[in-house]
């Protein structure tokens, strides 16, 4: 069992420093089976988002289309090199947006890209109002993901910049008021895989969670910002009952008002 660690581990660092890495690494098999998992994941994680502005910020894959399953009124994407439809082009630590203005962001590896991670999330913190929802995407650097990371001659997968570990990311999340109610695992393909199915309901992804769970390729937390500063079970949020079907007739504020 030892041998064949030691074995393993050695064919990881192999493959990560002889491998090139493609430019655009996001249209390779492998890059497409992380957007194809994480547009599952995110589907189920962002179901529940409704109201009036879902805000993604960072460009991984096509424009906004991992949070397209949010509920929400409005889609926009924000990315120093963003365009097209919902584009807003500006500089990651300052958002362009009013305070409290937000349903929800979505941070897909943007923490691992952003010059300033801390700046961005008090952006995002800054915008999301009481309530609000905030999905961070990471790899895990403690596993053969992160190890290829660490001994690749360039950073892997590109563009990211850093891995950061889920344990550290809840500690941000911590001071800046958010609790953290969803935390999952996946993306048990081996980073060095050429081909892959993209089969995200296979058995491995299926299991892993339960078997694999520190070996992960990548992780996704879903956190909720607190209204002034309370804890969950001191807040108790006020929406008037109006009838209708969804798509328009819902009475859904900007800011939400909550007794405390």
């Amino acid at each position: 069992s030892t041998n064949f660690t030691v074995l393993a581990l050695f064919a990881v660092f192999l493959l990560a420093f002889f491998f090139t890495v493609p430019h655009d690494w996001l249209a390779t098999p492998l890059g497409r089976t992380v957007l194809e998992l994480e547009s599952t994941v995110l589907a189920d994680l962002l179901a529940d988002v409704f109201g009036f502005e879902m805000l993604q910020v960072g460009h991984w894959g096509e424009a906004a289309r991992l949070s397209e399953s949010a509920r929400t009124q409005h889609h926009w994407w924000v990315a120093p090199d963003a365009h097209g439809k919902g584009a807003v082009r500006a500089h990651y630590d300052s958002l362009p947006f009013a305070s409290s203005s937000i349903e929800a962001v979505l941070l897909p590896h943007t923490l691992e890209i952003a010059p300033n991670p801390h700046e961005l999330l008090r952006e995002v913190e800054r915008v999301l109002h009481g309530e609000g929802h905030l999905v961070i995407c990471g790899f895990n650097p403690l596993g053969p993901w992160g190890l290829r990371h660490m001994l690749g001659r360039r950073p892997f997968p590109p563009p990211v910049d850093r891995l950061l570990a889920e344990g550290r990311i809840r500690d941000w999340l911590r001071l800046l008021g958010f609790e953290v109610v969803v935390a999952r695992r996946y993306l048990f393909a081996p980073p060095w895989a050429r081909r892959v199915t993209g089969n995200s309901s296979g058995w491995l992804e299926r299991r892993g969670p339960d078997l694999l769970a520190p070996l992960a390729g990548a992780y996704v937390v879903k956190a909720l910002k607190a209204s002034f500063g309370l804890p969950e079970e001191k807040v108790r949020v006020i929406q008037a009952v109006t009838g209708g079907g969804f798509g328009g007739k819902e009475e859904y504020p900007n800011v939400i008002c909550a007794h405390a």
